[in-house]
């Protein structure tokens, strides 16, 4: 038969592999890094757009418009405007510029590049009142739906840019100009362009430095864990060879001379014929006596033979095992169930598996629950995923399974790693004063 060496560790999916895993996450958080770095660095662009807009509204406004405001603008002389104007066409004339005004501090427009604007009145909005009051720059994105703009041809999205300049009288006035706002898109564009390639390029050095080192702790998690199960499965393997060697060693050697004891001591009281009947009867039944308990030594060591290793542990031969196994638990005056069902299409290394998880449940039960009665329930599962469902369960004291446990339920540790190499489970059910349920469920096709 099998040993418990065949209770290999299941394969584990591509997708369930660190590295896989990792370089996975890896190209998700990278996407996001970028979508989210690149809107970031978007609305930089943009505001360095529109900074730009600005840093060069004040600049025409200092370097062209102040010094070409002459006097007699402000109260609408028609010389006045007609030079203002000429001056603004010839140095201000730029593409990107799709509207030049002029604004006193009523909100009348002085100067436009669209004349019949000229002379009109609007309200200001609060960021105007605070340049033409405190001075700076501002931009916006321009409503074409207002009256000041009733002139215009269809222009698109439109950035207005206005700031502060001073008339010759020493009024201050609002020079404002209207850019395309394509060009500040272009110009975001550019930005961007700058800067997406360091952003990409980051990302996919950390992902090349990462993933083989990461790839390489996975190796050694991979070689630790491979290493564990190796010698977790040797020492099974051992454990199960040392104690098929002390049940031959007790059943070829102890168990053979208790019972030819027992057969010369029953044959020794029946040939008594020297002495008085008194003391023939009394050496009679001092020698059955002696028989008796080399009888009783020969069934308790037997039992114990069944435990340390049963004799036919086979598919075939698991339920004989089991009652074996409770055997000595009806001795001791314990209501046992036992429900076994066709145990015939099993592997051994399954069969291993039940049966030492039956055995160490039962002896946690004896030793620990103390208990009136216990259940042994052995099913099987013939569905798409056929599964061998192994449970114990008790009325004994309990414990509390959240406490720490003692180095006695070392060996329930060691079944649930044995059941997790074989890609199945153990689960333990307990409660102080409430009994103890142990099951295992382990696939076996």
């Amino acid at each position: 038969m099998k040993s418990t060496s065949s209770l290999t560790q299941t394969a584990r999916p591509g997708w369930k592999r660190p590295v896989v895993q990792f370089v996975a996450m890896g190209v998700v958080a990278a996407v996001v890094l970028a979508l989210i770095t690149g809107w970031f660095t978007q609305r930089a662009a943009r505001a360095e757009a529109i900074h730009s807009a600005q840093t060069k509204t004040e600049l025409l406004a200092r370097a062209v418009a102040e010094p070409a405001l002459t006097s007699g603008l402000s109260d609408g002389d028609a010389a006045a405007v007609d030079q203002f104007d000429r001056l603004m066409l010839d140095r201000v004339s730029e593409p990107e510029i799709l509207r030049i005004k002029l604004w006193d501090a009523t909100g009348h427009i002085i100067y436009s590049d669209e004349p019949r604007l000229i002379g009109d009145q609007f309200p200001f909005g609060s960021e105007e009142l605070k340049v033409i009051n405190e001075g700076g720059s501002e931009a916006e994105v321009s409503d074409l739906s207002k009256s000041e703009n009733r002139y215009d041809p269809p222009l698109g999205q439109v950035l207005e840019v206005y700031t502060r300049v001073t008339s010759p009288e020493g009024e201050p006035l609002l020079f404002e100009l209207y850019y395309s706002y394509d060009d500040v898109a272009q110009r975001t564009d550019q930005l961007l362009g700058a800067f997406r390639p360091i952003t990409v390029a980051g990302i996919l050095l950390f992902l090349v430095l990462a993933v083989p080192l990461v790839w390489l702790l996975a190796r050694r998690l991979d070689d630790a864990a491979s290493d564990r199960e190796r010698l977790l499965l040797v020492a099974a393997q051992a454990s199960d060879a040392e104690r098929r060697r002390i049940a031959r060693d007790l059943h070829d050697g102890v168990v053979q001379d208790l019972a030819g004891t027992s057969f010369a001591l029953s044959a020794t009281a029946r040939e008594v014929s020297d002495g008085s009947e008194v003391e023939q009867r009394r050496l009679r039944e001092g020698l059955e006596s002696l028989a008796l308990n080399v009888r009783r030594s020969l069934r308790s060591l037997r039992s114990l033979l069944v435990e340390i290793y049963p004799p036919d542990l086979s598919s075939d031969g698991l339920p004989a095992a089991l009652e074996d196994l409770l055997a000595p638990v009806v001795a001791q005056g314990v209501d046992v169930s036992v429900d076994v069902a066709d145990t015939s299409e099993l592997p051994d290394e399954v069969v291993a598996l039940v049966w030492r998880t039956a055995q160490e449940c039962v002896r946690n039960a004896l030793r620990h629950g103390q208990p009136d009665h216990l259940t042994v329930a052995l099913s099987t599962d013939q569905t798409s995923q056929p599964t061998v469902r192994l449970e114990v369960s008790d009325n004994g004291r309990g414990f509390d399974p959240t406490k720490p446990q003692g180095g006695d339920h070392f060996g329930l540790r060691g079944l649930r790693d044995l059941a997790l190499e074989a890609g199945g489970t153990l689960t333990v059910t307990s409660a102080v004063g409430s009994g103890t349920r142990v099951v295992l469920e382990v696939p076996w096709r």
